[in-house]
């Protein structure tokens, strides 16, 4: 394994292995206003979710590296503390690029980039038509990490008023994450496209505390084809499953017929069944497969 101490490393090499393994990172669009009513529009990668009570989101426009020097968006919101997070997806996301061009003070990227201004309801700076989730924020506090080039600014913002389009919205007027194709920011010049093709749902703990992978039985917690993500599965039940007498399944009854003159094949086969079923989402059929094994 390689192994870097980082105060040995040059700031650029530093940036091109945190922006590679700290990924995918959403990206805030952010538009604001100087204090003579330039208006600027930049994406940043540097973003994220903070907190629901009071809803606070927080962006960094750092430092540029090469030359130290300070961007539009962070001597606007020193100027006018509001701005608004645009949210960018993938029908955007070019444009979006283009945008983050060094263009001179003053130039609108707007213009630039070909969004369209939409005025806003409570702040000054206006929101890009063409994104689906734009919020508008008011900046609590800008927070500097250093004076050297790639130092981070922090830019926390509480969220106002967000504006979702409704081609977005589920039957309940929830964001349904299928019909958002979020773009996300990786190392360099890569990016991802978050779609149908690779979302899936993991089940969270919240209310019962599942039993953890230490609670399994060592058979299934030894097993050498389970994997991790398998163990994991299987311990987020709240309780360790019991036979259930009314499961019936033809795939199970074939594998305990055809090994039950080797049971350590058997074994190897209701676990290699069971990771089929897990990875199908079943994991109560899973674990009936794996129990098969103690009663068989």
């Amino acid at each position: 394994m390689l192994t870097l101490q980082l105060k040995d490393l040059s700031t650029v090499d530093v940036q091109n292995y945190l922006q590679h393994a700290i990924a995918p990172r959403p990206i805030c669009f952010a538009s604001t206003i100087d204090k003579n009513g330039n208006v600027n529009v930049s994406p940043f990668s540097f973003f994220n979710l903070f907190s629901s009570n009071p809803p606070v989101i927080v962006f960094s426009p750092s430092r540029r590296v090469r030359d130290n020097s300070t961007k539009h968006t962070l001597q606007n919101v020193l100027e006018v503390p509001e701005v608004v997070v645009n949210i960018v997806d993938y029908d955007m996301v070019q444009q979006t690029s283009l945008s983050s061009c060094d263009f001179p003070k003053g130039v609108n990227e707007f213009y630039k980039a070909g969004f369209t201004e939409q005025k806003s309801t409570l702040v000054s700076p206006p929101m890009v038509k063409e994104s689906k989730i734009k919020m508008e924020c008011k900046v609590m506090e800008v927070k500097s990490l250093g004076e050297g080039g790639g130092a981070g600014n922090l830019v926390i913002c509480e969220v106002l008023c967000i504006h979702i389009d409704e081609s977005i919205l589920d039957e309940h007027k929830k964001i349904d994450q299928t019909k958002i194709h979020h773009v996300a920011r990786l190392g360099g010049d890569w990016y991802c496209k978050v779609d149908e093709s690779n979302l899936f749902k993991v089940p969270k703990p919240n209310v019962k505390i599942g039993i953890g992978i230490d609670a399994l039985p060592e058979d299934i917690r030894r097993s050498n084809i389970l994997s991790g993500n398998d163990l994991g599965r299987l311990a987020n039940v709240h309780e360790l499953p019991f036979v259930d007498p009314a499961f019936n399944d033809d795939k199970l009854k074939q594998i305990i017929q055809y090994y039950a003159i080797n049971p350590t094949e058997m074994d190897k086969e209701l676990h290699r069944y069971a990771k089929e079923l897990l990875n199908a989402g079943n994991t109560e059929a899973a674990w009936q497969v794996l129990l098969a094994d103690t009663t068989s």
